[in-house]
């Protein structure tokens, strides 16, 4: 799941861009005739948002799993701006409503309808985040509300078209396991080193993060290795498990505190600790943790917003991705951040279909 598909919007040819990404990754991910057209729509009309209401922005296209941990593979949209905001969401969301003149205002509500999922965040002043999923067909019967929740983005420097970044969660009785994988360098071997992770991870998820690191090393001796993050909840005993190795940063959140937590040096395939500490903490229903590969800047400021930090973890992630950047100061790296939440916690802004 490492192909990308960033387009910067800040002109009307880019519109028919972050068409043909939608539809690209539809082809990549195996999706049928009708959600191909649905993603595409989306798309469409999240990128002439941009140009509309925001003065421009950027589409990020991402592979990820679907809900519920299923089979098969799902295209999430994602539109990112630091326009003007939306003051009414709920309002902007309903058919027949829009601030530009000669627009049907179909745009919105059109996302909302045509997504398997569909959320949005955004502050008068300070932009907007939406993010669309689309699924396969052997997940319309998912219920994607259940259980703690997991999302995330990932970025290519300077667009490539492979990242060397992956990120991937996965289920297991009572245990969801968040992983994180920066692939040394950047390129397609990059991105074969952290792919390999991903997928090594659904075979190994029933085990502590420890654990599951070791099991990574050995999978990954054929690769060039990569620096890797697991985070696992229990939820049966509401307790967060956490180890690392090599430069991938993670912040948990418990009320208002963020505490840093810390990887070990090493290279996950490649140079690996003969130790592996393993830190557990309470994960309680108003926790939240972020990990990030070392392309996000180490001194982000982790958000404050209640709304934000309330909505789905992809948006959580697309937001903190967005701000820690900007033209002036590009993400230097292959960039990827995923958050973990105790559940999918909705509002009328963040709405599944």
């Amino acid at each position: 799941m490492s192909r990308v598909w960033e387009v910067p919007v800040h002109d009307s040819t880019r519109v028919r861009d972050a068409r043909i990404a939608a539809r690209e990754a539809c082809g990549q991910a195996g999706l049928d005739a009708r959600r191909t057209a649905a993603a595409e729509l989306v798309a469409t009309e999240l990128a002439t948002n941009l140009l509309k209401h925001a003065g421009g922005g950027h589409m990020v296209v991402n592979l990820v799993a679907p809900p519920a941990g299923g089979p098969g593979t799902s295209v999430q949209v994602f539109s990112l701006d630091h326009g003007p905001g939306i003051a009414d969401v709920a309002t902007a969301l309903r058919d027949g409503s829009s601030t530009a003149a000669g627009s049907l205002g179909a745009g919105l509500g059109s996302c909302l309808r045509s997504a398997s999922a569909f959320r949005l965040h955004s502050v008068p002043g300070r932009g907007t985040v939406a993010a669309a999923r689309i699924d396969p067909a052997s997940a319309q019967h998912a219920d994607p509300t259940a259980g703690p929740g997991a999302g995330g983005i990932t970025v290519s420097l300077g667009q490539a078209e492979h990242c060397g970044d992956a990120w991937g969660w996965a289920r297991s009785g009572g245990l969801l396991t968040l992983l994180l994988a920066d692939g040394l360098g950047h390129g397609p071997k990059a991105a074969h080193a952290s792919t390999a992770a991903v997928t090594e991870l659904r075979r190994a998820a029933h085990l502590p993060p420890a654990e599951i690191l070791r099991r990574l090393h050995t999978a990954l001796r054929p690769t060039r290795g990569a620096a890797i993050t697991v985070a696992q909840v229990d939820t049966e005993r509401a307790e967060l498990r956490f180890a690392g190795v090599g430069n991938v940063g993670a912040r948990l959140r418990t009320g208002n505190t963020w505490t840093s937590l810390v990887s070990h040096p090493g290279i996950v395939g490649a140079y690996f600790p003969a130790h592996v500490p393993e830190r557990r903490l309470p994960w309680r229903p108003d926790s939240l943790l972020v990990v990030h590969s070392d392309g996000l800047p180490s001194r982000w400021t982790p958000p404050a917003d209640a709304g934000l930090l309330a909505h789905d973890p992809s948006v959580v992630a697309a937001a903190i991705l967005r701000d820690a950047s900007s033209p002036a100061r590009p993400l230097r790296d292959d960039t990827s951040v995923a958050v973990l939440a105790p559940d999918r916690r909705t509002t009328s802004d963040d709405r599944h279909l």
